[in-house]
């Protein structure tokens, strides 16, 4: 597979928590906080998960200005009818560092995240994916794509830009983006993205859809029945 994807980013961007037996397996469900100092985020548990059976798990990643606790509802609804985990970590600052900065603080924080949720639910390591919208979206794209060894599939509801340093693995992408997007224009973003990751050998589903800087619950559904389906 082709890995021409431009390296812009500087290696800070590897996770290293890894799904395996629950070590400190947790019958808590429901909305639970990650505890990640004052902005930290939230993670969600449906009562559908069941803890002999390995759960699919989803991180979702705000937009600018956003909250995890926020974001979290847009993918609700699947998770309470598929048994989906979900971690919506906050940002440290208003938006992600890489797009402030350097990756560091943010990457950090969700390799915590994951490392708690790992040790006390057991995660299907065949259907983990990273998501996000606009500012999240560029993030779960880069970290996505750099940690293709964890991840399974990254889905990029209106994304910017991607900031790659060693790309791993072959995660499957999903990219969804609006013709009418002012805030990220789809001619810059999305247009110029998507054609990269394919030329590198991603297998990308890509929709563009009639409306602004948003994710029609059309493409909520899509892409998370998208996801689900692999094994």
């Amino acid at each position: 597979m082709s890995r021409e994807i431009s390296a812009e980013g500087d290696g800070a961007t590897r996770i290293d928590a890894r799904p395996g037996a629950a070590t400190e397996p947790s019958a808590a469900r429901g909305l639970l906080p990650l505890h990640c100092g004052a902005r930290g985020g939230v993670c969600y548990v449906p009562a559908a998960v069941d803890a002999k059976k390995a759960a699919p798990l989803l991180v979702m990643l705000h937009g600018a200005g956003g909250s995890g606790e926020r974001s979290i509802g847009l993918l609700q609804p699947y998770a309470d009818r598929e048994g989906v985990i979900l971690v919506a970590p906050d940002s440290v600052s208003a938006t992600w560092d890489l797009v402030q900065q350097r990756p560091g603080p943010d990457v950090e924080r969700l390799d915590d995240a994951l490392a708690m949720l790992f040790a006390r639910y057991t995660v299907d390591a065949s259907r983990l994916a990273i998501a996000g919208f606009s500012d999240g979206a560029s993030y779960a794209l880069s970290l996505g794509l750099d940690n293709g060894d964890l991840f399974t599939h990254v889905i990029a509801y209106s994304p910017g830009f991607m900031s790659v340093s060693e790309p791993v693995g072959a995660p499957r992408v999903y990219v969804s983006h609006g013709t009418g997007d002012e805030v990220l224009p789809i001619h810059v973003c999305s247009r110029r993205l998507v054609p990269q990751l394919q030329r590198a050998g991603y297998d990308v589903t890509y929709r563009e859809f009639d409306g602004g800087h948003t994710v029609p619950r059309a493409n909520a559904t899509e892409s998370t029945e998208w996801f689900l389906r692999a094994r």
